[in-house]
């Protein structure tokens, strides 16, 4: 807990103080035992020290849940990859599971805001746990998809060089995804803006195996249904990229109390790339 906290609570919550205008409280006759020094020092405390372990469980959470989605993303490619369809049922169903726990934290920060009511940097604190939870759960919907889509296509054949390029993506995105966990664990500023300046790698992965799918499905209609189900898990991947790009700028936020200056890299191209028969 920040060692101003006092002095925060008396510039945040002015009135606290007394007001110039009002009248002194009347003395009474009654004798007041005095109050043995340090009496009320434990109540105090305890009181912070609830507050800290209700934080403590909080990132407990977060890191339960980013564990989870880290997991189910993982299970989601490899079911793809070795069009694996119990895998993928398994991904689908753990999704339940990372739902849940966003219920939880969500339930649990409006709890702190309305006994604590946090200020300063517990504020951001309780404020980043939600926007993290929110893009984790997107992950998790999106991890979803995937093993939608991998089952699906489970019994079709799966052409090496696209699904070469799928898993290069989904390596990249996992990592990313393990690297911005870690920053928010350790409250490391610099390693969460390192991710977000690497998400333009994901779209440029993107970018290509976009064109590749395309060509793919110019060369033999046969092809279409197989490559719009590993389009659209391609747009899924990169779509993980930019929510981890999201808890990158929120863990910046807690951490340094500002947001990232620059522009957000973008490199996908997709919406402006137009193939036609030559």
């Amino acid at each position: 807990m920040p060692t101003d906290r006092k002095t925060l609570l008396a510039g945040f919550m002015p009135w606290l103080s007394p007001r110039p205008s009002a009248k002194p409280m009347p003395k009474t006759d009654v004798a007041v035992a005095e109050r043995p020094k340090g009496e009320s020092e434990p109540m105090n405390e305890h009181i912070v020290k609830s507050y800290e372990e209700e934080l403590a469980l909080l990132d407990r959470k977060i890191a339960q849940m980013g564990g989870l989605a880290e997991h189910i993303l993982g299970q989601s490619f490899d079911a793809l990859e070795r069009r694996d369809p119990q895998l993928a049922e398994q991904v689908v169903k753990a999704d339940k599971q990372i739902d849940q726990l966003e219920r939880d934290i969500e339930e649990q920060v409006i709890s702190m805001i309305a006994r604590r009511q946090p200020l300063a940097d517990d504020l951001r604190h309780v404020m980043a746990a939600l926007r993290i939870t929110g893009d984790l759960e997107r992950i998790g919907d999106l991890a979803k998809n995937i093993a939608k889509r991998a089952l699906t296509i489970a019994h079709e054949s799966h052409p090496k060089p696209l699904m070469t390029g799928m898993r290069h993506m989904g390596e990249l995105a996992l990592s990313q995804l393990k690297e911005v966990l870690d920053a928010y664990s350790a409250r490391n500023a610099d390693r969460a803006l390192a991710v977000w300046r690497s998400d333009e790698a994901i779209d440029s992965m993107y970018n290509s195996l976009f064109r590749e799918l395309l060509t793919y499905m110019m060369e033999d209609p046969r092809n279409i249904g197989l490559s719009t189900h590993l389009l659209f898990g391609a747009k899924n991947i990169e779509r993980v990229g930019d929510h981890t790009t999201n808890i990158a700028e929120t863990i910046h936020f807690l951490v340094t109390g500002a947001n990232i200056a620059d522009d957000r890299p973008k490199s996908d191209e997709t919406s402006s790339t137009l193939f036609s028969k030559g």
